[in-house]
């Protein structure tokens, strides 16, 4: 039995990662703002600072970490909180727990990036810089000179880059955490329904193809994650797989696109 910390755990791709992993006999501690084992608000810093605490209350020691708590960029959303939520609420939280990660002696990391960082045109690439730079009020107050939609590929870019830029490091891979992303397409979750109900942006929800004519569920995007979690997945450091039903191939057939700045 391996000890897993899962944000964002009430709903979505974190409740079906939490439902995998117990399902595997595995301990899952669930963070969120209700429904959870740690109950925290990770837009802030001292909700950061409160579900760290309690997780190192819980155990000594973390096998892994999934950070899937998040904010879609949607209409009327104040863009400053998708960037604390889903930049600074994953690293944040991931950072704070590296010392029992450590103590695992074999652990991982699995951030949640998402296809939007390569088929979403447009979207504000200084806030995925200045999210890497570790500003949150710098890259909170370049969000709110643009609207959440163009934020949060950033964040989810920054995600993506902070995997590749860290996990290889000696502070992860060398102390034999391993740290990836995954990026899914769009998939049938409560942040989808309320993008279908956006007055502005719900025409975009079914914009994009995919190559098996329908959006992914949560379990699939939660059995990579598991593969991620094991050791099966060992040599797999700094990587960033995409799972969107072959949206990203079918509009970059050679490569993704803007995946530099």
């Amino acid at each position: 039995m391996r000890t897993y910390v899962v944000t964002g755990a009430a709903s979505g791709i974190g409740a079906a990662t939490s439902d995998l992993l117990h399902g595997q006999g595995h301990r899952v501690i669930g963070v969120d703002r209700h429904e959870a084992d740690v109950i925290a608000d990770l837009s802030t810093h001292a909700g950061r600072a409160t579900a760290i605490s309690a997780v190192e209350e819980i155990t000594d020691i973390v096998h892994g970490i999934v950070p899937c708590a998040g904010i879609a960029g949607l209409t009327g959303v104040d863009p400053a909180a998708v960037v604390s939520v889903n930049y600074f609420g994953a690293v944040d939280l991931v950072q704070g727990l590296h010392a029992r990660l450590a103590a695992a002696e074999g652990a991982a990391v699995v951030l949640l990036a998402s296809n939007s960082i390569t088929c979403q045109p447009g979207w504000a690439t200084s806030v995925a810089d200045l999210c890497l730079s570790g500003d949150e009020a710098a890259a909170c107050a370049e969000a709110a000179a643009t609207e959440a939609v163009h934020v949060y590929p950033a964040t989810k870019a920054a995600l993506a880059w902070w995997a590749r830029r860290e996990g290889v490091t000696p502070a992860w891979a060398g102390q034999g955490i391993r740290v990836n992303a995954v990026a899914p397409g769009l998939i049938a979750t409560p942040m989808t329904d309320r993008l279908r109900d956006d007055p502005e942006l719900g025409v975009f929800a079914d914009a994009y193809p995919t190559a098996i004519g329908r959006p992914g569920r949560p379990g699939e995007i939660a059995a990579l994650i598991g593969f991620l979690l094991s050791d099966a997945s060992s040599l797999l450091v700094g990587s960033v797989v995409f799972a969107d039903g072959g949206t990203d191939a079918l509009l970059h057939p050679r490569s993704p696109e803007r995946w530099v700045t």
